[in-house]
């Protein structure tokens, strides 16, 4: 009888066991979106946290089969938590998993995915750990937690998989590997259940358009915000930072904003978010001052109340349970909580003009920020806090600027999926060029933005280098907090500094649009090559011929390229780092042209370049429109009327579309923008370029138009 029983137990077990492996319904919600639930998913997660509201524009996207075999996907809910199988082809690649900064690649890696500071591991743990990954075949998956998700990415092998590797004997077999090759990225979530999406292309760059809009679509800065900034040392005073921007404009350096470090406040590390008046005494006068001069004004600050701070007492019963330099931690999920907060941001900093925020030390450390014993009144989990909190600043300070009609162009630590619509670009305190290209890459497969901004530097090389890669990434920037410096710091590069700050502000309208089409279309302003049609699997082996090498198919595809990418529609940008004379590039198939000159210089090959020192190389795809304005030290104004000089490069025709609106609003989510065709047609075996008529009504900020076509020959 108890054997009986026995075995009744162990089949109830194992019934219980498999009574959790799920099937997966995928209900298609958008055309090439398709939502799966299963179990009892937490009810916080990523998206609700601050109330995505996903873009009109993904209904009317085209239509696309399901682009897994619904049957290989496993999911499994037992012991509290659920386990994802999803399956690998042999020839994919992995990306995204969030905003790494040493690889591109993601297939075999590990990782636990976990806001915090970078950490030079690419172990998960980052300012934007987002649950989504890309295939090179073109789909995508991501998985709506805000729990700390461990990633197998095609790193583990089960015994019953369907694609087993080769056994293979380490004592005979030179090609042994210590990592067999496995068919499926495994992902296991601390809750009952889970809510997952597939987004289809077919392309890679398609899946992340849709990811975006779902999402909200990308952010759509002010013109200004895509100016160039200097943040100034920390203890500047108002005087300080007037002489700061008139010294910009006496030398001819543009400037737009101006960011003020911790000193501004009355207290920091923790923050009371209220003016220090022996550096400000009066705070509206000096805004309204700087703003008369073409330069706004940015604040740096954290969220971590001072006991000093007015709001302290009241904000308190809305606060965790632990602290962070002995600053309150506002419970930012909880209506309450916000309204303290952030209706004192609006009262001391929003209402007399500050143009924005530059929202520190909302990523982690796990040394500095409330640990995991937490807990929030919310009853929000101290790991959902932690997943969720710099999307949380990002959206309620974003509002007090959409509820007073002005747009804002911010800095952030922290982000995840569903920031996206948010204007915020991550920035931290690593330092390594090298690894700011990589973190620029991977942010177009995460969903956010990223600046690889200019401190300091040991050399004028080095401090010219940054600067030309900071002026082609969504953010211009020099971080003068600690260091005091200033564009001309390094006199023997000051010319070239100055003309690569005068390119930024040429190329606006091509940025604006670039922007735009993030924000409508979900197209990442800055991306990895990947992504990039005609990299990859359809190259061309070609001779070569000067400069000109064959361009092998493994070099693009077996091989990180981690020191290029695209930079909006036709640019693709190759920096040089300190010490490099020469470098090469690889070239997608197709006619790419010099950036400056308009020369061919390749077709789907790597070119090997020695471009000197005074500009960052920079190639345009055959058929390239960038439309250019005068180098102005600040950015148009709303309504300002602006010349354009249309540059085209190759010898075909073509058409780019031209984003138009005031700039600085949100008229244009009540349709008041416009789009319009810059063509380029053959008249008789002549290349001819025309504007489309602006639409009635909608805003024409365009004066005169030239048009360049800077092509002259090809080989």
């Amino acid at each position: 009888m108890k054997r009986k029983l026995l075995l009744l137990t162990f089949f109830v077990l194992n019934l219980s066991f498999i009574s959790h492996a799920q099937s997966v319904n995928w209900r298609e919600i958008y055309p090439g979106v398709w939502k799966g639930v299963v179990g009892k998913p937490d009810v916080y997660n990523l998206l609700n946290s601050v109330e995505v509201q996903p873009s009109a524009a993904l209904q009317k996207l085209s239509k696309a089969p399901f682009p897994l075999k619904n049957e290989e996907i496993v999911v499994e809910v037992k012991n509290g938590k659920t386990y994802l199988r999803f399956p690998l082809e042999r020839n994919e690649q992995l990306y995204g998993f969030g905003l790494n900064f040493q690889t591109i690649h993601q297939r075999g890696r590990i990782m636990q995915l976990h806001v915090d500071h970078y950490g030079k591991s690419d172990n998960g743990r980052t300012h934007a750990p987002t649950p989504f990954y890309i295939s090179s075949l073109g789909y995508g998956v991501f998985v709506n937690s805000s729990k700390y998700i461990d990633v197998y990415a095609g790193s583990s092998v089960r015994k019953d998989s369907k694609n087993p590797p080769e056994v293979q004997d380490r004592n005979t077999d030179d090609n042994w590997s210590a990592h067999p090759y496995s068919d499926a990225v495994e992902m296991l979530v601390p809750a009952e259940g889970i809510e997952m999406y597939v987004f289809a292309g077919p392309k890679p760059v398609n899946v992340i358009e849709r990811f975006n809009l779902l999402g909200g679509g990308g952010c759509l800065p002010p013109r200004w915000g895509l100016g160039f900034t200097q943040r100034v040392n920390r203890l500047y005073t108002d005087e300080q930072v007037k002489a700061e921007a008139k010294a910009f404009k006496d030398k001819g350096f543009p400037l737009d904003f101006i960011g003020l470090e911790p000193g501004w406040q009355s207290k920091s590390y923790p923050c009371t978010f209220e003016w220090d008046k022996t550096r400000f005494p009066n705070p509206e006068k000096f805004v309204k001052e700087m703003d008369a001069v073409g330069v706004k004004i940015n604040l740096w600050t954290n969220p971590y109340v001072s006991p000093d701070a007015e709001i302290y007492s009241k904000i308190k019963p809305f606060t965790g349970s632990h602290t962070v330099w002995n600053g309150i931690v506002p419970d930012l999920s909880m209506p309450e909580a916000r309204k303290i907060l952030f209706d004192q941001f609006e009262k001391e900093h929003v209402k007399i003009g500050v143009s924005g925020y530059k929202i520190d030390e909302v990523d982690g450390y796990d040394s500095y920020v409330w640990p995991d014993v937490a807990t929030f009144p919310s009853g929000h989990t101290s790991e959902q806090m932690r997943q969720t909190y710099g999307l949380l600043v990002q959206k309620y300070s974003y509002e007090m600027f959409r509820k007073n009609n002005r747009r804002t162009y911010s800095l952030v630590r922290g982000s995840n999926a569903g920031g996206s619509s948010f204007p915020y670009v991550i920035y931290n305190d690593n330092y390594s060029h090298e690894d700011f290209i990589t973190a620029l890459i991977n942010s177009g497969y995460a969903g956010v933005l990223w600046t690889p901004e200019v401190r300091a530097s040991k050399t004028s090389e080095e401090w010219l280098r940054r600067f030309q890669t900071v002026c082609f990434s969504p953010m211009a920037m020099i971080n003068a907090w600690a260091s005091s410096t200033q564009p001309w710091t390094f006199p023997e590069v000051a010319e070239q500094v100055k003309e690569v700050a005068q390119l930024r502000m040429r190329m606006m309208p091509y940025w604006y649009s670039t922007f735009a089409k993030y924000h409508y279309e979900g197209t990442p302003p800055f991306r990895g090559m990947s992504l990039e049609e005609g990299f990859g699997s359809d190259f061309t082996k070609e001779k070569t011929a000067t400069n000109l090498e064959e361009n092998p198919y493994e070099e693009a595809t077996s091989k990180e390229v981690k020191d290029q990418y695209m930079a909006g529609e036709y640019l693709l940008v190759a920096p040089m780092f300190t010490g490099q004379t020469s470098r090469k590039v690889i070239l997608p198939k197709g006619k790419w042209y010099d950036f400056y000159n308009g020369n061919f210089v390749g077709d789907g090959q790597v070119i090997t370049i020695t471009p000197g020192l005074d500009r960052i190389p920079v190639f345009v795809k055959e058929g390239g429109i960038i439309p250019m304005m005068p180098p102005l030290l600040h950015a148009p104004k709303a309504g300002e009327k602006v010349d354009l000089e249309i540059r085209v490069y190759g010898k075909k025709p073509g058409v780019s579309r031209l984003y138009d609106d005031d700039g600085e609003t949100f008229a244009y989510e009540k349709d008041q923008y416009s789009w319009r065709d810059l063509i380029v047609e053959d008249k008789n075996g002549v290349l001819k370029g025309r504007i489309s008529e602006p639409e009635s009504g909608k805003p024409n900020t365009i004066g005169r138009v030239k048009w360049h076509f800077i092509t002259k020959s090809i080989k």
